[in-house]
């Protein structure tokens, strides 16, 4: 009987794709993976500047990577941190709209499956820009702008990341809670964040029952004073 125990927590194979496989990859080799592995550790602010103009689209180029101090010493009494702080992009166009204008518009951009078998649904990239940009100017005709607080308490259904982009296209800060928490725990979340908008659906579904997610907004919000507006889906 073998007296040692073998451990797998420092993984040491290697398992090599195929070269075909090699081919059409964004990273063709192991020796190129550590070269770029190494540039991020010894030049991080380079790198990662470099990837972001590399494989994001900008409205402004950023000229700047990182700019970090994590001791929170002299005037700075707070740990704090910058990236790419001189451009300008928006989360919301880089998910979608670079996308269609690639020509990968008809290609899946999001795949859905609900508790039941039957429950599915698929987006195209340019389907999921359109109900993107559709609930972006809901959000607007409510008096959503750059800088609108909002916390999203939905299931995971497609419209929750729609709900997500609507807000990242607007630059409307976002808070994503979980559905099931309680309203004691939704309040707070609120509260810390100074929401002026709540996004909801009426009820969820989750393991066969029927979660009431309206009714635990409304007990919520009635302690949030900066609440102005509930939205439901």
């Amino acid at each position: 009987m073998k007296q040692e125990i073998d451990s797998y927590l420092k993984e040491q194979r290697l398992f090599p794709p195929s070269p075909e496989f090699s081919k059409r990859s964004h990273i063709s080799s192991i020796e190129e993976y550590q070269r770029l592995y190494r540039e991020s550790v010894e030049q991080p602010n380079a790198f990662w500047l470099r990837m972001a103009l590399e494989n994001l689209h900008w409205f402004k180029a950023p000229t700047k990577g990182g700019e970090e101090d994590f001791k929170g010493v002299g005037e700075r009494a707070e740990p704090y941190a910058k990236y790419f702080a001189d451009g300008q992009l928006n989360a919301s166009y880089n998910c979608l709209d670079r996308h269609v204008e690639n020509g990968r518009a008809d290609k899946k951009a999001l795949i859905w499956q609900g508790e039941k078998q039957e429950e599915k649904r698929t987006l195209t990239y340019r389907e999921l820009r359109r109900e993107v940009a559709r609930f972006a100017n809901v959000l607007k005709k409510h008096g959503v702008k750059k800088g609108s607080v909002i916390t999203i308490f939905m299931p995971m259904i497609p419209e929750l990341p729609i709900a997500l982009l609507a807000c990242a296209r607007l630059g409307a800060l976002h808070s994503v809670v979980f559905s099931a928490f309680s309203p004691d725990s939704l309040k707070s979340r609120i509260q810390d964040g100074h929401a002026e908008m709540v996004l909801t659906c009426d009820v969820g579904f989750h393991a066969g029952k029927v979660v009431e997610l309206k009714q635990k907004v409304d007990t919520a919000i009635a302690e949030c004073p900066t609440v102005q507006k509930g939205a439901g889906i």
